[in-house]
Parts: structure tokens; sequence; C-alpha cells
């Protein structure tokens, strides 16, 4: 399947633009080779254009610029529970089976959330992995129900190389896609999608880890920062 007919150079990407993307990959197959799916337009040819700091050098400044829009902000889930394990992964409906974000990762998701509403950081698109701890975390640093996809979900053993690799490329051309004009674009995954789809400075990415990009229409990746919970929870609380 190409993938020509969506093009990045526009400001604006629409609701519907980015819905093609997720659905026209999604119908290729999990078992289609990886590079079927990107043989057009949208192949991710780009670089980084900053190297990818622990922190950003003035988050105020950020702060500022997300307040109009216009970022993705690719999130690694909040903390979890360390004594549980997906023992059913191909029955994520079955959340019982699933490792859960623990107390203290509901309540800093909380807070994550609190602050980017108390900051003004306003979320347009909202997807998350079909997984529960990334769901959850989705719904309470935006406060909106995720969409949720395959695409974003973590393979793992249960899928093939294939598909994982399809799975990083759906994920770093999430990264480069113009959010909604006036709002920024939140994206809930875990540590390998992150890492198989950005690289391995990501190895020590943490949980609730956020990776700030400034799409600029191009296919190109602008990361931006990297930006711990605690940062953004500092934020919004003004110290």
């Amino acid at each position: 399947m190409r993938l020509h007919q969506l093009t990045l150079s526009s400001p604006m990407t629409s609701q519907r633009g980015i819905a093609f993307l997720l659905s026209a990959v999604l119908l290729a197959g999990s078992g289609a080779p990886a590079n079927a799916q990107y043989t057009g337009g949208t192949t991710y040819l780009g670089s980084y254009s900053t190297p990818a700091p622990k922190k950003p050098g003035n988050l105020e400044e950020l702060v500022t610029d997300m307040k109009k829009g216009g970022y993705v902000i690719v999130l690694r889930h909040g903390a979890t529970n360390a004594d549980q394990a997906d023992t059913d992964p191909f029955h994520l409906d079955n959340i019982g089976s699933q490792r859960l974000l623990s107390e203290q990762g509901r309540d800093v998701a909380k807070r994550v959330g609190d602050s980017f509403r108390a900051l003004g950081i306003p979320f347009g698109e909202v997807y998350s992995s079909q997984f529960n701890r990334a769901t959850e975390t989705a719904e309470l640093v935006s406060g909106k129900s995720p969409m949720t996809t395959a695409d974003l979900t973590e393979g793992g053993l249960v899928v093939s190389p294939a598909e994982n690799a399809r799975r990083a490329k759906v994920l770093k051309t999430l990264a480069t896609i113009v959010p909604e004009t006036g709002t920024n674009t939140l994206i809930v995954t875990h540590k390998p999608n992150i890492l198989d789809a950005f690289g391995k400075d990501w190895f020590d990415g943490k949980e609730g880890e956020a990776s700030v990009f400034k799409p600029d229409g191009s296919n190109n990746l602008v990361l931006v920062a990297r930006v711990q919970a605690a940062d953004w929870i500092r934020a919004g609380s003004g110290q």
C-alpha cells in the first residue's frame, strides 16, 4: 500500500489526515513487510535537528510556546507495578492480566495533567497504546479519551520483527505531523516503541518521560526537549 496521498508539507494537518494514516497502515496487515507501508512520500528520510537533551534549557520558554500549539508530545506511560507482567498479550481487553499503573504512577500522571491545564497547554488529538497503563496515562494527562491503536501498542515477542518495525515507523511519522492549529498532539506509548522509533539515545527513557517534537511541515523529526514528569509538575506549581 502506498501512502503518497498523505502530504506533510501543509502547516495544518486535519484530524481526517491523521486518521487516514493510522487506518491505512492498520489495513495493510500486521504480516506485511515493514517497508511495504512506506514506499511513498511519507517515508522517513530526515534527521534530528538538535541533539536529544536530558532537560530543556529553558522550560518556561518552551511552555510559553506550547500554549500556542504546534507540538507533538510522545509520552512513555506512567510508573507501573514492578511485580506485574503482561501475561495475556493476545487479549488486551483482559486488563487483569496486564502490568498496570501503580498508585504513584496514577498520582504523578494526574499531577502532570493538572500542570498542563494550569499552564494553559492545549491538547487536540490524543493517541495511545491499547494497554491500560497507556490509555489511563493518556486520560489522566489530557483529560480526554484517547484514540487507541495497535500501531502504538507494545508488540514484544508476540508479533513479528517486521510488525514491530512497522509500528516504529508509524510512531516516527506521527511525530512529524503538524497538529491542528492552536493545539498539541499527545501520543502515549511504550519504551520499546520509542526506542525502535527514535534510537539508542532513548535507552534510558523513564516512565512518564516526554519527548517533545516541533513538526516543521517536512518529514524531519525536530526534537525540542525531553522532559521528566517532575519538571512539568514543578512548572505547573510555579516553582
